[in-house]
C-alpha cells in the first residue's frame, strides 16, 4: 500500500499526546475510503478485493470480514516473531466497525461521474489515511506486519513479498467474485506516491 517506511513502535515522540489520536483518527477515514471505493463499483485493492468476495460467499458482513481476516494474518505473526503494537490491534477493530456504518451511510451512485469521484477521492483519501496511521507510529497493521516479517524471514526485498502477498490475495478475491477493476489499477499506482506525499504531515518524530 506504501513505500517502505519505520512501522515499528517507538518509546519517545516530540508530541506523545497527538499519537493516538492520529491513529484512532487515521483508521476511521482509511475504513470510510474503503466504503467509498467499494461504492463506485470500479474496483478495490487487493485486499478489499478478497474481503468483497468473501462477504459476498458468506453471509457475514464487509466489516466482520476485515477483522476475520485481520485476525488471522496476526495468528501467521507467530511463526514469524512479529511483535504487535496498540496500532496493530486497533487498525483491525477500528477499520471493522467504521467500514459497516460509512457503507450503511453511503449510497451507490447511478451516475459514472459520480462513481469516479467516489472512488477517486477514496483513494486520495486512502493516502492520507494510511499517512496518518502509519505515521503515528503504534505498531503496524496485521498485513503490513505480516509483509516486513516474511522479508526478514526469507531475505526477500519487501517489494517482492509484498507483490507476491497482494498478487496471491487478489486472485483469491476475484475468484470470490470480488470487484477487480479500473480502480484497483489506479489504486495500485496511486497509493505509494499519494502516501509517501502526505507522510511529512504526519510522521511524529523522535526527539534528537
Amino acid at each position: 500500500m506504501v513505500a517502505v517506511v519505520d512501522l515499528r513502535p517507538i518509546p519517545v515522540t516530540r508530541n506523545p499526546g497527538r499519537r493516538l489520536p492520529q491513529l484512532i483518527g487515521g483508521l476511521a477515514l482509511y475504513a470510510v475510503s474503503m466504503a467509498m471505493q467499494i461504492r463506485s463499483g470500479l474496483g478495490l485493492n487487493p485486499w478489499d478485493v478478497l474481503h468483497e468476495g468473501l462477504t459476498r460467499q458468506t453471509p457475514l458482513s464487509f466489516g466482520a470480514i476485515t477483522a476475520i481476516t485481520g485476525a488471522v494474518v496476526l495468528l501467521l505473526w507467530i511463526p514469524l516473531r512479529q511483535r504487535p503494537g496498540i496500532g496493530t490491534v486497533a487498525n483491525v477493530v477500528v477499520i471493522a466497525a467504521v467500514v459497516d456504518v460509512a457503507l450503511a451511510v453511503l449510497p451507490t451512485p447511478d451516475a459514472l461521474v459520480a462513481r469516479i469521484a467516489l472512488l477517486v477521492g477514496g483513494i486520495v483519501l486512502n493516502g492520507v489515511a494510511t499517512a496518518a496511521y502509519v505515521g503515528a507510529r503504534l505498531g503496524p497493521g496485521p498485513r503490513d506486519g505480516l509483509m516486513t516479517g516474511l522479508s526478514a524471514r526469507t531475505g526477500w526485498s519487501v517489494r517482492l513479498v509484498r507483490t507476491c502477498i497482494e498478487v496471491a490475495v487478489l486472485a483469491c478475491g476475484w475468484l470470490l467474485g470480488g470487484t477487480v477493476g479500473v480502480g484497483t489499477v489506479l489504486y495500485a499506482l496511486a497509493i505509494g506516491p499519494l502516501t509517501q506525499a502526505f507522510l511529512p504531515l504526519f510522521a511524529v518524530r523522535t526527539r534528537s
